[in-house]
């Protein structure tokens, strides 16, 4: 099969190689997907790069944790009903602090134990099915780990990103009133087109009291946080009494220094979401919305750019760059 591997890390264009390996076997408990696509999320741009001197957990390493194809061959024990059915894959490396597998999506097959290849609805392509793993499921598990949202205002940082869009959508869907802030005239269209209540130009606006103005001066119930380290103080000025931030990153500051007071004077809940960490019964029920948003038509999936598997640095490129939209890699026949 045609792979792209890393020995070691490093910028993506010195260290991200093409060629041919030995197709993988469905173990028992595995199937084997034709993949399709795959999608590229920070965290693998930050594992291929050596962020915060990560190191290397296997000789050689297939990238991306999220994919989507088609089951072509099941292991022992699986129902082999499933062979022919579209699939979206996740976790298909591991998180960090661990070594998980060596062999993720940016190859033309992939053996990956069965529950972690999940039914792709019929309305979303295999580019759309590759971008689910890690954003549409850190989205959920931020925007509904302490339960239905309905009634609720939800303050979005970085609404127009892989997460934050797919946690305007889920908001809205839930019954939550959306704000989101944006960098751009064309983020906000995105971000509009979600289904935001408002959105807020970060660059040109008091994002604080903008916020303030919009709740009548009440706050957010609940904050899906892109950048802990960068927002918490405008986190714990904005937050309602008793609401909750559901961080999912702290890019900018991994060390953030945490201002105790303002937080515990509104009796504050500070979520941390690890997208590789999600609970069963969250997971589950998370693959259960995006399943019927998708057949609802409710879910739109937001692709910036595709690469062929040969550009796969170029790709990578692309994300470390930013920009509107999810960033895939086209592996095999149709998006």
């Amino acid at each position: 099969m045609l792979a792209a591997f890393y020995t070691r890390t490093g910028p993506a264009a010195e260290v991200l190689s093409v060629g041919e390996m030995a197709p993988p076997v469905a173990d028992p408990g595995e199937v084997l997907v034709r993949v399709h696509a795959s999608g590229i999320n920070p965290a693998d741009v930050k594992r291929r790069g050596g962020w915060r001197s990560m190191g290397m957990d296997h000789p050689l390493i297939i990238p991306h944790t999220d994919g989507a194809g088609q089951i072509i061959a099941v292991g022992e024990g699986v129902d082999r009903d499933r062979i022919g059915e579209r699939v979206w894959l996740w976790n298909a490396q591991g998180g960090y602090g661990e070594a998980g597998r060596a062999f993720g999506t940016a190859a033309e097959f992939i053996a990956i134990a069965s529950h972690q290849a999940v039914k792709l609805a019929d309305s979303l392509s295999y580019a759309e099915g590759a971008n689910l793993g890690v954003p549409a499921m850190t989205a959920h598990r931020a925007v509904f780990a302490d339960g239905p949202v309905a009634g609720q205002t939800i303050f979005v940082n970085g609404a127009a990103g892989a997460v934050g869009h797919f946690a305007v959508q889920m908001a809205v869907a839930g019954g939550a009133r959306v704000i989101g802030t944006v960098s751009n005239q064309e983020a906000a269209a995105h971000v509009m087109d979600a289904g935001a209540f408002a959105t807020i130009d970060r660059k040109m606006e008091d994002v604080a009291m903008r916020v303030l103005e919009l709740t009548e001066g009440q706050g957010v119930d609940r904050i899906v946080e892109v950048d802990f380290g960068a927002n918490l103080e405008l986190d714990a000025v904005v937050l309602k009494r008793n609401g909750t931030v559901a961080a999912y990153s702290s890019s900018s500051n991994p060390t953030p220094v945490l201002p105790y007071y303002a937080f515990a004077s509104k009796g504050a809940n500070l979520c941390f979401i690890q997208g590789f960490l999600i609970p069963e019964d969250q997971r589950l029920a998370g693959e259960k919305v995006i399943a019927e948003m998708a057949d609802t038509g409710r879910l739109s999936v937001g692709i910036g750019a595709t690469f062929p598997l040969r550009d796969i640095a170029k790709a990578h490129e692309r994300v470390e760059r930013g920009g509107l939209g999810n960033v895939v890699v086209l592996i095999k026949g149709e998006p």
